[in-house]
């Protein structure tokens, strides 16, 4: 079997690197010889991690704290070099429950998944346009293509996201940073165990952590998967509200 093609970078910066794709990411990279920069609230979780392989590197962080990830960050780059991809993977779901409806769970979403990597990019920006290179990319959703039952909280700060790589990718590149965004359909993760519907096209957090990798190798700014999932939901953005309702109803619903 044929060794897998060079990836092009030497050290790599995940959050949200204690579970789910972020975990099954770094553990690929690692593999393959990169340093990388692991992330996350759990202490414990990312030293079961690092002890893996000796080129992960633990970094406890809350990404919600702006400052914190400032520091992370300089001392990520002080510890472990020049880091040439970025991959802000933190986030948190909960299905929105009509009957016990709380502003909780949206501050909470908004603040971990739109706003972490906001605090990313602002401690990570600076460098990067100073060094004109650099790669920043960060996982949304498929959840954020359009409005989607229970995905009331979640689904809005994946679409900020999706908006975000799109609103920056022009600017950025200018200077020389590469932008990317990962959409990801259903994911078998602690996350996604909350569930209780069907998920179709589900898929393992290993592939669905080499799919990203391959993706973001290849320089794509969107990379989103599985292919056939992402076409049906694409062309949902495309009907009238009228008749996107009335397939929600059909086929989700169900009711």
């Amino acid at each position: 079997m044929a060794a897998p093609p060079a990836l092009p970078w030497r050290v790599v910066w995940i959050t949200g690197a204690s579970t789910g794709i972020g975990a099954e990411i770094a553990r690929q990279l690692a593999a393959r010889g990169i340093t990388v920069a692991v992330s996350a609230r759990s202490a414990d979780k990312l030293s079961a991690l690092a002890q893996a392989n000796p080129r992960l590197k633990p970094y406890p962080l809350d990404v919600t704290d702006a400052e914190a990830v400032i520091a992370t960050f300089a001392a990520i780059e002080r510890d472990c070099g020049v880091v040439d991809l970025v991959l802000a993977a933190a986030g948190t779901y909960a299905p929105v429950q009509l009957d016990a409806l709380s502003p909780a769970p949206f501050r909470s979403m908004y603040e971990t998944n739109y706003l972490g990597v906001v605090n990313v990019l602002s401690a990570v920006l600076p460098a990067f346009r100073a060094r004109r290179s650099g790669h920043l990319a960060w996982i949304a959703s498929v959840a954020g293509y359009r409005g989607l039952p229970k995905a009331a909280a979640y689904g809005p700060t994946k679409a900020a996201l999706i908006n975000l790589a799109e609103s920056l990718k022009p600017e950025l590149e200018a200077d020389g940073v590469r932008v990317s965004v990962i959409n990801p359909s259903f994911v078998r993760t602690p996350l996604t165990a909350q569930n209780d519907f069907p998920m179709p096209f589900l898929m393992d957090a290993d592939e669905a952590a080499r799919r990203s990798i391959a993706g973001l190798a290849a320089g794509r700014f969107e990379v989103a998967y599985p292919i056939r999932f992402v076409a049906l939901l694409k062309f949902a953005r495309l009907l009238p509200y009228r008749l996107y309702f009335a397939l929600i109803r059909r086929n989700v619903l169900r009711r």
